[in-house]
């Protein structure tokens, strides 16, 4: 949930991503709206609410009239106060979208339940890469800090994008713990979360400059942006030419931007407000999504995951984790919890 596009879009632009919405298809994305409005229609999943939100100019089912539905009731209210507290935009919105298929509100249904639970978030952490004795509260978060933050920035601007804001106009990361290895390294984990997402091949780094909501964009900007920071990237492997390459093309884009920012925030860890010697980077995906892992993609065909391996200097950094096997480790301490996702996400 990066650089959220707002809804208020002048026509010319409107059509076009109504036209691209049209056009694109995705197997995985479709059989998981079908799932989600059988239970909308036949359940109490979603609270006896009812479809017909607007998403992009037009009325659509799949959209709930009241998004704070959308969540999981028991963290619905504490959802809510904690965005409002910690001024974190909502996608698309200033409330919680309604769209049932929307990744930012996944993230929360399955990470928000055990935010305050220490153990919890340790053995969740632990089913990913065992190596950790300790999470910390997170220290990002105003009011009383948990063991997960959302919608994560930096303290400063590290990737000359301007003034970091939660969730949008910047890169930011949908979820982060902040943990203590056996070794005693304190370690930033920033959390990527994908539902139904899937991407066509758009080239990030072409166009000419443009300006969104008060900010420089387009593909010349982006290369200024960024084209510095990987090559002085002990991580991310520099390029002869970055115009056109794997680093400007979705899911990549946002990998490379996420991966900048985890090191800027551990080479000037005496100025930000998480404090790490080094970072994990885990990247949610279901394994169903083919259209998003399985994918040959143009830029270098390979799917996702070797795509992105292929980037990386040091690739256990990185790390591809189904939502399912990631609460794995809790399934037997959150019943409640567990049997919501299922119903919600992971059944059949």
């Amino acid at each position: 949930m990066i650089f959220s596009i707002s809804l208020i879009l002048l026509s010319p632009k409107l059509n076009k991503i109504r036209k691209k919405y049209k056009t694109m298809k995705s197997n995985f994305q479709k059989v998981e709206r079908e799932k989600q409005l059988e239970l909308l229609k036949n359940t109490d999943v979603f609270e006896n609410e009812k479809g017909g939100g607007k998403f992009i100019g037009k009325n659509r089912e799949f959209v709930l009239l009241d998004g704070d539905k959308n969540l999981y009731a028991p963290i619905r209210e504490n959802a809510k106060a904690y965005f409002e507290e910690n001024e974190i935009s909502w996608w698309q919105g200033n409330k919680p979208n309604g769209h049932i298929l929307s990744s930012q509100i996944a993230c929360l249904n399955h990470l928000f339940p055990f935010r305050y639970d220490k153990e919890a978030v340790l053995k969740i952490l632990n089913g990913v890469r065992n190596i950790f004795k300790e999470v910390l509260p997170v220290p990002c978060d105003k009011g009383v800090k948990g063991y997960i933050a959302f919608e994560v920035v930096s303290k400063e601007d590290r990737l000359n994008e301007g003034t970091p804001n939660r969730g949008a106009l910047c890169t930011s990361v949908d979820a982060v713990v902040y943990a203590r290895t056996n070794d005693d390294k304190l370690i930033l984990v920033p959390i990527e979360w994908k539902y139904t997402e899937f991407y066509d091949d758009q080239d990030k780094s072409k166009g000419g400059e443009e300006i969104k909501n008060g900010r420089r964009t387009g593909g010349k900007r982006r290369l200024q942006r960024y084209t510095d920071l990987i090559n002085e990237s002990k991580q991310l492997k520099s390029l002869d030419n970055y115009e056109g390459s794997v680093y400007y093309q979705e899911p990549f884009y946002q990998l490379m931007r996420q991966t900048l920012l985890a090191a800027q925030m551990v080479k000037n860890k005496d100025t930000e407000l998480i404090k790490a010697d080094d970072f994990l980077h885990i990247h949610v995906i279901p394994s169903a999504n083919k259209d998003l892992l399985n994918r040959r993609y143009k830029v270098t065909g390979k799917s996702m995951e070797a795509s992105w391996d292929d980037c990386l200097v040091d690739k256990t950094k990185y790390v591809r984790v189904d939502p399912k096997d990631l609460l794995e480790p809790i399934r037997e301490d959150y019943p409640d919890v567990i049997e919501y996702l299922e119903k919600r996400y992971w059944g059949e």
